[in-house]
């Protein structure tokens, strides 16, 4: 059964509370309840006015006994709160929650202590014992709950402040190195940043070299073949030239070997007849 949300306005101390003062100040939360219920039981046989007082001295240092464990306990669930897991988180507000009702229930027991001494009535006084016990069982439930969050979570235990610390430690140097990594990152941002510059102006002069170079080519092909042209031209002239020179010189041969064909051929034929 969970209990309803209670939260009580906030209130500043005028001193410190040191830490772990709050499981010396519940051994006294626990006790005092159930030594009342003692004393509350014999003064049912022995009907002393002293004993009622003497019980009613003992609520009143109780319930201030049930204020200053609501207050430490504050504390040291503030200091072990981060610490805990999300369970133990979870049983810590729960243990917070059931030591303000119990808080606020150390006063009605009070109250139903003096009820039952101004109305003698044997009703008053069972009703009185009954808040009282059920007083008893809520502070007892508060204890057991304690325990579990200190040997089964670990709350305020030493190992677990350690633990903390060195948490705390880590996670101050992670901070240092996420820093350190954005600025090399910063860094190695500009360098490359930088590369990409040389490299963009190492491009595009070679790209004008290129171009340079290859329109330098180009000319010079260009007046090779100019070259080339002017000397084939120049060699086809010359070779007419001489073919021309020569044509003339083999006529007159021709003709000069014509009659000398025909005086031979003559001659031929004289031989031919003298045989």
């Amino acid at each position: 059964m969970e209990l309803p949300a209670l939260k009580l306005p906030q209130v500043e101390l005028p001193f410190d509370i040191a830490t772990l003062l709050h499981p010396p100040v519940d051994h006294f939360v626990i006790a005092i309840p159930i030594l009342v219920l003692i004393i509350e039981i014999i003064n049912l046989f022995a009907k002393k006015k002293a004993i009622g007082v003497i019980s009613f001295i003992l609520l009143i240092i109780g319930m201030v006994a049930a204020i200053a464990a609501y207050f430490t306990g504050l504390h040291d669930g503030k200091e072990a709160f981060d610490a805990l897991t999300q369970a133990g988180q979870t049983e810590l507000k729960a243990h917070k929650l059931l030591g303000t009702y119990l808080m606020l229930a150390s006063a009605i027991v009070v109250i139903f202590k003096l009820l039952s001494a101004l109305i003698q009535r044997g009703l008053m006084k069972a009703l009185y014992l009954l808040v009282l016990i059920v007083f008893i069982a809520g502070i007892l439930k508060q204890g057991k709950d304690g325990g579990e969050l200190v040997y089964e979570y670990g709350a305020n235990v030493e190992r677990v402040q350690d633990l903390d610390s060195d948490l705390f430690d880590a996670n101050e140097e992670l901070d240092d190195l996420k820093e350190k990594m954005k600025a090399a990152s910063e860094k190695a941002q500009e360098k490359v940043e930088a590369v990409k510059g040389t490299v963009s102006h190492a491009a595009q002069d070679a790209a004008a070299k290129t171009s340079q170079t290859v329109e330098n080519v180009k000319e010079k092909a260009a007046e090779a073949v100019e070259n080339v042209k002017k000397n084939t031209s120049a060699a086809v002239d010359s070779l007419k030239e001489k073919v021309s020179e020569e044509t003339p010189a083999a006529e007159p041969a021709a003709t000069e070997a014509a009659p000398a064909a025909d005086t031979a051929s003559a001659a031929e034929e004289n031989t031919t007849a003298a045989q």
